[in-house]
């Protein structure tokens, strides 16, 4: 009973915490494009937390493009701090990021690459169904500051009048565009707590017109 209490306090406090603060602060530097994440913490005990992370995105597109040419659009994340601690607990980690780009209307994607990046070692960028899907294995120690790395994606355009614009995925908690996994040391377990988000508001990171 004492170590399912312990571990029922741990999640309720950790997903609390998350909900007050984000479990990923961003650094001060501006992002071209803001965007306001809606996230869902859902610890093993308890009851899931909600919470807002603000994020931001730097992405970089031709203003617009001839119908039937090829062109890149370069998606790259702002850098992001783990906490090390959250509201007296110890944040062991975050890992199993997943972060989902729709592949724009408009266009035909011909191939995804990835570049850049810092405080990381396991980056992989693969296409699932109508999203590019970039994913981080590591496991990301509390007070670690990382950057993902940006997504370059190599595409043709569809016909003259069209846009081609891009987004971050997700639609809702049960249709997430940004998940990780938070850990969490008590006693002699370790709490996992899966965190679902999607963007709170509808934001265009990039437009090209096509002539």
């Amino acid at each position: 009973m004492r170590t399912k209490s312990l571990l029922s306090r741990a999640s309720i406090v950790l997903a609390a915490g998350l909900a007050l603060a984000g479990p990923l602060a961003p650094l001060a530097s501006a992002a071209d494009t803001p965007v306001d994440y809606a996230c869902q913490a859902t610890p093993p005990l308890g009851s899931a937390q909600n919470f807002d992370l603000p994020a931001g995105v730097n992405a970089t597109a031709p203003a617009s493009v001839a119908a039937g040419s090829q062109f890149s659009i370069t998606l790259a994340p702002d850098a992001l701090t783990v906490p090390s601690s959250v509201s007296g607990y110890s944040v062991q980690s975050i890992g199993d990021i997943q972060l989902s780009i729709p592949v724009p209307a408009n266009a035909t994607l011909n191939s995804e690459s990835l570049s850049g990046g810092s405080g990381i070692s396991q980056a992989a960028v693969s296409v699932s169904g109508s999203n590019v899907v970039l994913t981080v294995n590591d496991s990301l120690p509390g007070g670690s500051t990382f950057t993902l790395p940006a997504v370059t994606l190599n595409l043709t355009a569809g016909a003259s009048g069209g846009t081609v614009q891009t987004t971050l995925g997700g639609t809702g908690y049960s249709d997430p565009g940004l998940t990780f996994s938070a850990t969490v040391p008590v006693a002699f377990f370790t709490v996992n707590v899966p965190t679902a988000c999607y963007p709170a508001a509808a934001t265009v990171l990039s437009s090209t017109t096509i002539d």
